[in-house]
């Protein structure tokens, strides 16, 4: 009964807490990246020498050592990518009047290195456990980009939730290229093939897998599989994304509170941009601060006012001028109370008024 339980178990807690542990990381001020460059080497050598010494290993344990230095490898190359440190030849917002096909040459751009180095690390897995009888790290290292690619292509064309809030300030310019909107053709397609897939890989466990090996590591993989189409339908319906990983975003507040002395507020997303891309960000409107000059290399700090926001703002507005024309009124009747006392007497005492009506 265990070998059906602790590995889904374990492979749900490390989704889980290497998501956030990265968010986390990446989240810190520029002065601990050295620190970040360190962990991101350590771990990609750590999990290219576990792979390559447990590619011959057909046990239980060889299973999770391979699964969990697959999941070490993806997170020391998304290290690297949301840290923006390798992103593409072209790393700025899309601009507010691109459509179609120039649009995606722009999103592929802006990604285009982080895409060569997937491939590369795809291809070291292949390397070393090509002879070997482990292939438990190729399958999941197959998961992850698959279900990878699947979620770039629906935030391109369009889902309802996009989760941009967890994105870390170093690849900011690249929610320019989501499309909040309803879901496309894509997604429900995408969303059943991999839900077909996930029901093949279920059979073969229950059918096909017999050794405790195969049992481990096809109970990992498609436990995995599942968590990455639960992330799909996060972007379709309002899950608590935040929720799961809000312990690895607190870094974002606590360096602007650091920098700047106090925090965002609710409505407000702090994000650092090159300064010539700024109105470009998602069509909103762009505030440049001037708490902290620029940094030679022309980066501004902005606050982008999201949509409740700006709803704050406009019920303001309208609470202000209710005030306003309260005050006109009140103005209005002691300006008739200083009108001489035959004029104001006509022998019937005069019906209270509010905005020229009578009451």
């Amino acid at each position: 009964m265990a070998s059906y339980l602790v590995p889904p178990l374990f492979a749900a807690f490390l989704w889980w807490f290497s998501t956030g542990a990265v968010l986390l990381l990446v989240g810190l001020s520029g002065r601990f990246d050295v620190w970040r460059g360190s962990v991101a080497a350590g771990l990609l050598i750590a999990s290219l020498y576990g792979l390559a010494e447990s590619s011959g290993d057909a046990s239980v344990s060889g299973a999770f050592v391979a699964f969990t230095c697959t999941v070490l490898l993806w997170g020391a190359q998304e290290i690297v990518f949301l840290a923006g440190w390798v992103t593409g030849p072209r790393p700025m917002p899309c601009p507010p009047d691109v459509r179609g096909w120039q649009r995606f040459v722009l999103a592929l751009q802006a990604i285009l290195y982080h895409e060569f180095m997937l491939i590369a690390c795809g291809a070291a897995i292949v390397f070393l456990t090509w002879s070997g009888t482990n292939q438990v790290g190729l399958w999941t290292f197959t998961t992850l980009w698959v279900l990878r690619q699947s979620s770039k292509i629906n935030l391109f064309l369009g889902v309802p939730v996009t989760n941009d809030e967890l994105m870390p300030s170093g690849v900011q310019f690249l929610k320019s290229y989501f499309a909040c909107k309803s879901v496309s053709a894509f997604f429900p397609l995408s969303v059943t093939l991999a839900t077909a897939t996930l029901v093949i890989m279920i059979q073969r466990l229950v059918e096909v897998a017999v050794t405790p090996f195969d049992i481990a590591g096809l109970t990992l993989v498609s436990t995995l599989f599942a968590l990455g189409v639960l992330e799909h339908w996060f972007m379709l319906l309002p899950l608590p994304a935040m929720k799961l990983w809000g312990w690895g975003v607190k870094s974002h507040r606590i360096e602007f509170e650091r920098e700047f002395g106090a925090e965002p507020s609710g409505g407000e997303t702090v994000s650092i941009t090159s300064a010539p891309a700024i109105a470009n960000v998602r069509d909103s409107n762009v505030v440049s601060s001037d708490r902290k000059a620029p940094s030679p290399a022309g980066f501004a700090l902005s606050v982008v006012r999201s949509e409740p926001a700006q709803m704050k703002d406009n019920q303001m507005c309208a609470r202000q001028r209710l005030e306003d024309q309260f005050r006109q009124t009140f103005l209005e009747q002691h300006a008739m109370a200083d009108l001489p006392t035959a004029r104001r007497n006509v022998g019937v005492e005069p019906a209270a008024t509010v905005n020229r009506r009578t009451s």
